[in-house]
Formats: structure tokens, sequence, C-alpha cells
């Protein structure tokens, strides 16, 4: 009765770990005694800088923004004495409150993180750099431009609420098919489900076998094919390889039954046999991006049970920022529970579909002050309108997840983790075993990826039976994928090859670190598997006509 009360009254969970944090404290005066000593402490020496300050006195702030915490960069936080204390006694607060839920004594580490993620949300929410009073920036600027900031902030707020979102870069700005997934090619099949899009070859020979990318259907194909200089595409085609990837539909409520078994049968299995009858190979090389990675390492497991070892249509496997080990997903654990689950699953089934736009905002949450409050406060309160950004667009580019597949997919490999199991899982009729690939793999993950955590990527490792080389790359999910080759480099890499017994922490002391972009290790590994060159091919033929140029018709579906 108490969990279904529990349930109905926080299906997401925001307020129990609170309460469950603060009922602990209470239950352990002694751990509690001690905090409020360290907390008096440090209260005392932030009044000691608050009378220093007060009485013009030169001091040394005892309380520093964390790094990467840019909300308080201007110097006039540091150099008014009256901003540095609003400042000072909101970190304090901010800082202790923080590391409590952190320590609760008697809950476990999944509660405190909840815990702790809720109550910053809302400690975040209520910065003083998000008002317009309590932001010496803003009303500097307003003062300065005698207004106008103030009036553009409106606008932008306007803007922002007719379009029912934070814009973080403007709309007007990028137009799929124009100035981003320009590379040219066509589409040369089409189901309920996908659009296969095969392009034109850039350079007059090419490899014989093709590379096959599963792209995620969270969000669009082209985080592969923004603007040409961080297209990856065009970097594969210039490489000479013959490059095919599925788009997939947008999906609306008549699409509620699709299932998992749907996405890996006419999605996965379906473009591994158009472009292997397309060119004729025997095999082709697969690429996973996220939860393509995911379908991928499904479909290979599968296949590998239906076809045998010897018969599996794919030679080798490259997998980018992809989890198969779901027991520690990362900050998105905060909304990963059965309560939460089962009110997703409610809502999905009354529409058919879970919204884009809320998933966005969910994954927004999980980095609110640069993904929510800098856009807030640098376009409502500065009256700054976002600069150009590919990347920003693609990610407000939402779609939609089916029903039945989406429901199915948190609940068995999020909430069960199952895919780890052998034979726990049956999908399209073949229970679920990934110790059966031992295809080579090549697995790419992100030194700062919050979505998948490059250390449970690396559990891949542990599963399947092939070569395996694995490659850290510097920055976040999207940007350490997108990371063209440019001089001098702007990132940096670790690689080495990986054995079943390693750990992320055994394989990262041995590995070596490169400056520069992956993508020149993946084509020393890749180019070598790829066939022998051949004349290049026409990006349609008469089994496979042109139905539309790339980048398609479902890409534009909103």
């Amino acid at each position: 009765m108490n969990e279904g009360l529990a349930e109905a009254a926080d299906p997401l969970g925001l307020a129990a770990p609170i309460v469950h944090a603060q009922l602990a404290w209470l239950a352990h005066p002694q751990e509690l005694a001690e905090r409020a000593m360290r907390l008096s402490s440090d209260l005392w020496r932030l009044q000691w800088h608050t009378w220093n300050r007060a009485a013009g006195l030169p001091s040394t702030d005892p309380i520093e923004p964390h790094q990467g915490d840019t909300r308080f960069a201007d110097p006039v936080w540091t150099e008014s004495p009256t901003w540095d204390l609003i400042k000072e006694w909101y970190l304090a607060f901010t800082h202790h409150t923080q590391d409590m839920l952190y320590e609760t004594p008697a809950l476990s580490s999944k509660e405190r993180r909840r815990a702790a993620f809720w109550w910053r949300n809302w400690l975040n929410a209520v910065a003083p750099t998000n008002f317009l009073l309590t932001n010496p920036v803003a009303l500097r600027k307003a003062v300065e431009s005698g207004g106008a900031s103030l009036m553009r902030g409106f606008e932008n707020f306007f803007a922002d609420l007719k379009a029912g979102d934070i814009r973080m870069t403007d709309p007007d700005d990028f137009k799929v098919g124009e100035n981003l997934a320009v590379t040219p090619g066509a589409v040369i099949f089409r189901n309920r489900l996908l659009e296969i899009i095969h392009y034109a070859p850039s350079q007059p020979r090419i490899h014989a076998e093709p590379v096959v990318i599963v792209t995620p259907w969270i969000n669009k194909f082209y985080v592969l094919d923004l603007t040409p200089k961080r297209s990856m595409i065009r970097f594969l085609l210039d490489q000479g390889l013959d490059v095919f990837i599925t788009s997939w539909k947008n999906p609306d409520a008549s699409m509620h039954e699709l299932t998992f078994d749907d996405y890996l049968l006419e999605g996965v299995d379906t473009i591994v046999r158009v472009a292997r009858e397309f060119t004729a190979a025997r095999q082709v090389h697969a690429v996973g991006y996220c939860i393509g990675g995911t379908a991928l390492a499904m479909y290979m497991a599968w296949a590998n049970r239906r076809h045998g070892e010897d018969a599996v249509p794919v030679a080798d496997w490259t997998l980018f920022t992809t989890l198969v080990d779901f027991h520690k997903p990362g900050d998105i654990e905060v909304f990963i529970d059965k309560s939460s689950i089962d009110y997703l699953d409610n809502k999905m089934a009354q529409k058919g579909y879970l919204d884009g736009a809320e998933m966005a905002a969910s994954f927004r949450l999980l980095r609110s002050n640069s993904l929510i409050w800098q856009y807030v406060v640098n376009g409502w309160l500065y009256g700054e309108t976002p600069p150009p950004f590919d990347v920003l667009y693609w990610n407000m580019d939402s779609t939609r997840m089916p029903y039945a597949m989406h429901a199915w997919y948190l609940r068995e490999l999020y909430l069960h983790n199952r895919l780890i199991q052998p034979n726990a899982l049956e999908v399209a009729g073949e229970k679920l075993d990934l110790s059966l690939i031992r295809q080579p793999m090549y697995a790419v993950a992100a030194e700062d990826d919050h979505i998948a955590p490059w250390r449970q990527t690396f559990a891949i490792n542990n599963h399947v039976v092939g070569s395996r080389r694995y490659v850290l790359s510097s920055s976040g999910h999207i940007l350490g994928i997108l990371n063209p080759i440019v001089h001098p480099p702007k990132r940096r890499y670790w690689v080495a090859d990986a054995r079943r017994s390693d750990t992320a922490d055994s394989w990262h002391q041995r590995a070596e670190q490169h400056q520069g972009s992956w993508w020149e290790d993946w084509m020393r590994w890749l180019k070598p598997r790829v066939g022998p060159e051949v004349e290049a091919r026409p990006v349609a033929n008469d089994s496979f006509p042109a139905l539309c140029p790339a980048p398609g018709s479902y890409v534009l579906e909103s």
C-alpha cells in the first residue's frame, strides 16, 4: 500500500529520495552532529570573509565555484563586495547541501545520487545569476544599452514561449538538405521503419565491401552528416569507402505496436541485406552509434545464433558510445526505477509513443546549467541571440519513440539489464548471448560522456570473444565522435587492444595517448579489412533505383 501511494503521489521519484535522505540523517544523530560542526567551521570562515569585505579589506574567497561552473566568471562577482557575498553564501549553501546528500548514511548510492540530482536542479534554478535583479552583468548590460538588451530579452522569451522550448540555437539558421546533411546520395530502399541512403562515391575507385551505419532512432541520422567540415560521412567517402546509412521514420500513434524485433528485422537486418545485394559483397562492415550500437550488438548475437559464425553477414563491427551493460548507465539512472518506468509506460500507452520533446527535456536536466539556464540568462537577461551551432540544432530536432519498443527497451535493458545475461533475452526468435560474437570489434567511447559513461561502455569487452580494439576520445557523447582531423589537433584519444579480462582502469593504464582524431586510427584498423579497390559504383541501380535524393523524406518529418 505504501509503495502504491508513493507511486501515485510521486511517480518520477522527485521528492521521495530527498525525504529518505532527511530521515536517514535524523536517524544518525552522531553523523549529523559531525556534519554540523564542519558546516559551522566553514560558515565561520565565510562570516569572517563577510566582515572583511564589508570593511573594505582584502579577503580570499573561502568557497570557489566548481571547475567548469562559469556562472560567476565575470570579475564583478569577485571585485564587488556586495555581489561577492551573494555569490559566496549561495555557493556555501549549495556545496554543503550537495555534499550532505552524497554522504547520507544508511542510504544506497543510487538513492543518494537521485536525491542529489533533484536537489541540485532546484539549487541551479534559484541561482542568483538566473534573475535580473540579482545578476549584476544583466543590470550592467541593461544600463549600457539603454534598455535595449531587456527589449531583446523579452523578444527572445516570447519566441521561446511560442516555440515551446528554450532554444539553444536559432532554428532559422539551418535547414536539413540545404546546409545540413548535404552529402550527395539517394534513398534506394524504404519500408515502414526506415529509409536506406546510399551515398555517391567521392573517389573514382572504392573498396569492394560496403560500410553499413546503424544510427540511433532517438534523434535523426544526420548527426553524422552535419556541416561538410564536421561530416563523418563525407570523411568516409573521401577514404574510398562505400557507405550505406539508416534514416529512421519518426513514428506516430499508428505505429505504437512496433517492437524491438521489428527494429532488428526491418531495420538492422534489412540494411545489411540491401547493402550486400547492392554491392554483391558476401559481408559488410557494420557501425552502430548509441542505441544503434546496442541494436547492432543484439543483431550480432542474433546473427551468430541464427546463421552460425561462418555465415554471419557482418565481417567486423564498430561501436560508438554504446552500452550493453546497463548496471551503471550514467546520470540517466536518476530516471530509471520501477515507478518511473511504470509512469512512462502508462503515459506512452495513452499516446502510443513517447514524445521526443519530453525525452530531450529529461536529457537537458542532466546538465541543467549548461543546457537550460545558460540559454535563459544569455537569451532572456542579456538579450543575446544564440550563435549558429549545427550540433545543437540537431539536438533540438527530436523524434518520438513507439510505445511497445521503448517500453520493452527500458524494462529489459535499463531496469533488468538482461542483455548481458546469456539467453535471458529472446529477440526475433533467437535467444541472445553476447559470448557468441567472435567477429573483430572496434569500440569508441568518450571521456566526458554522461549518457553512456566510458567505463560502462568498456564492459562489452568482457562479454564478446573476438579481437577487440578500444578507443577513448576526449569530449562528450557527440563531440567525442564528431572528431574531424584538424591541424593543430583539438582533441586527444587513448587506444589499445582490449582483453576479456581487462577492467576499464587496467586498460587505461596501458593505453597509448595520441593527440588528434581517433578517425585516423579507425581507418588504419578498418581499411585493410574492406576488400580490394574496385571501380566506384553508381549511387543507384536497376535493382535499387533512386526513390529520392539524400537526405530523403523520413528525416524531414516532424
